[in-house]
């Protein structure tokens, strides 16, 4: 039996955030990962004389050194900004539209403004009005959260002042644009689909489509890329992982791999510790799972300690989108096939709503392809004059779970050789280089990750399940989440979600 003051179950990017934050600030905090090394998505391996990344294309919140946005400021108060090289990502991205037309987005507003409006002129005045309402936006929030931190009001009570009467009329954007669809705005400023496609790329991120992604994720998205530039890491995001783990270790805290948990054990209705895999018990103040709630209530929880308030509070949430992926290690340089730019989305037709129906399904016929070249960014994560493409599309797991043990292999690889059919159309040569491929599908993520589905990205995270909705109400005492589950997705949201635990229990602790 061991005593802590926070256990962590899981070592993903929200629970190593939590445990790092937590540890750094003297609370003797241990982490279970049952897997032997940390990271869950944030994590690489290898084949051949590849090392593959997982999951990261892009990080936010970072800008220079100078003037460090949240995610750099994370970095630095967990002392390992400076072991970790940021390489500064000049595109945000480029949509590859049908016909072979591309737009390459560059990370600066004033550039991304002018490029639009030069290569869709009949909407220009459109272009200009949509980026100061995504700027007005982002402004309209900040001001609303820093009063609301400010507020000695219980965070709840936040649902309920949007409400009020007086809202719209302090926070007219936001009041106007925060409760509406990615598809329903672009509809209000431009008729042009192609310069749509060009402006909603960030849905692919979050795993909707433009008719239920939330335009305040999106708004969120373009701005918070621009402001403070996307950034790779040298290395991968298993560089991170392991600076995470090695800052809790460092500050007295620990972190056991290969240990997943079995059960969290309660005490008059409250979480008081855990039991890992091996039997042995461990106790703590505060427990903080970085694994789904669904998994931690049907899974690590008997039936009679689940309230029957959490059960009904969690009908209304939908286990989220997976992916079907091709890690791809070409003999070649990224130029000789015509990769220009490191992360770019391929549609084949400019009906985005329609195409994301076909995640439903196993084949990769009309899927858009997110496909990211990292040896663009950082020419060392390769072997000289060779290059490595991660390309992919959004899947339910649903019809995967359906095969046979034959039929699965056979439309795995069939899938696999469809994406890289469509990518040959884009990028001349591009079969002929392939040194090594491996091909990940929902079923691989839920067997790796744990996740119900493989989802990628948490509970769907539409109108109804995110921003203001997402599923953050607790129900035991001492049990609360940390991770995209419970927050929006992606590398930097989950840091800073994974702080924002920590700092509340430490605010608890005074």
């Amino acid at each position: 039996m061991a005593n802590y003051d926070v256990i962590v179950i899981g070592a993903g990017n929200g629970g190593l955030s939590s445990a790092a934050t937590l540890a750094v600030n003297h609370k003797k905090t241990a982490v279970f990962e049952k897997h032997n090394i940390p990271g869950g998505c944030g994590t690489s391996f290898r084949r051949g004389r590849f090392e593959f990344e997982v999951a990261l294309h892009q990080l936010n919140g970072m800008n220079t050194k100078d003037n460090p946005g949240p995610t750099r400021q994370l970095f630095r108060k967990w002392g390992i900004e400076d072991a970790i090289e940021w390489i500064p990502i000049e595109t945000l991205y480029k949509i590859n539209l049908p016909g072979g037309r591309g737009v390459a987005l560059p990370a600066d507003k004033k550039k991304a403004c002018h490029l639009l409006c030069r290569e869709f002129p009949e909407e220009a005045e459109s272009i200009r009005r949509y980026f100061h309402i995504v700027w007005k936006f982002n402004e309209e929030i900040a001001d609303f959260l820093a009063k609301s931190a400010a507020s000695p009001a219980d965070p709840s009570e936040l649902k309920k002042f949007i409400t009020k009467t007086g809202f719209p009329k302090i926070y007219k954007v936001l009041a106007k644009y925060g409760v509406r669809s990615t598809q329903d705005v672009l509809d209000e400023f431009f008729k042009s689909r192609e310069l749509q496609l060009c402006l909603s790329a960030y849905w692919c991120f979050m795993g909707m489509p433009p008719e239920r992604f939330p335009f305040s994720i999106l708004a969120r998205c373009m701005y918070l890329y621009t402001v403070d530039k996307p950034y790779y890491v040298r290395g991968g995001s298993q560089v991170m992982s392991q600076a995470l783990m090695d800052t809790i270790r460092r500050h007295g805290s620990d972190v056991f791999l290969n240990c997943g948990v079995k059960r969290i054990l309660m005490k008059n209705g409250r979480a008081v510790g855990v039991e890992d895999e091996n039997g042995r018990h461990y106790y703590a103040h505060k427990i903080i799972s970085n694994v789904s709630p669904t998994v931690t209530y049907a899974g690590l929880l008997k039936d009679e300690e689940v309230p029957d308030a959490c059960r009904q509070y969690f009908k209304s949430y939908t286990t989220g989108i997976s992916a079907l992926t091709c890690f791809i290690g070409l003999d070649c340089p990224p130029e000789e096939i015509g990769f220009t730019d490191s992360f770019n989305l391929i549609y084949d037709s400019l009906d985005a709503n329609k195409d994301f129906k076909n995640a439903y399904f196993t084949d990769t016929k009309t899927d858009p392809i997110v496909a990211t070249c990292y040896t663009i960014d950082d020419p060392c994560v390769s072997p000289p004059g060779t290059s490595i493409i991660t390309a992919g599309t959004l899947k339910y797991g649903g019809a995967w779970e359906k095969l046979s043990p034959e039929e699965y292999h056979r439309t795995k690889y069939a899938a696999a050789d469809e994406i890289v059919s469509r990518l040959e159309t884009r990028f001349p040569g591009l079969r002929g280089h392939i040194e090594e491929m491996e091909v990940a599908t929902p079923l691989t993520h839920m067997r790796y990750l744990g996740h119900p589905g493989g989802a990628i990205y948490g509970y769907e995270q539409d109108l109804k399940s995110s921003v203001f909705f997402f599923p953050q109400d607790e129900f035991i005492p001492g049990l609360t989440f940390s991770g995209g589950w419970v927050n929006t997705c992606g590398f930097g949201p989950n840091y800073a979600y994974g702080d924002k635990i920590a700092q509340s229990i430490l605010k608890e602790g005074r």
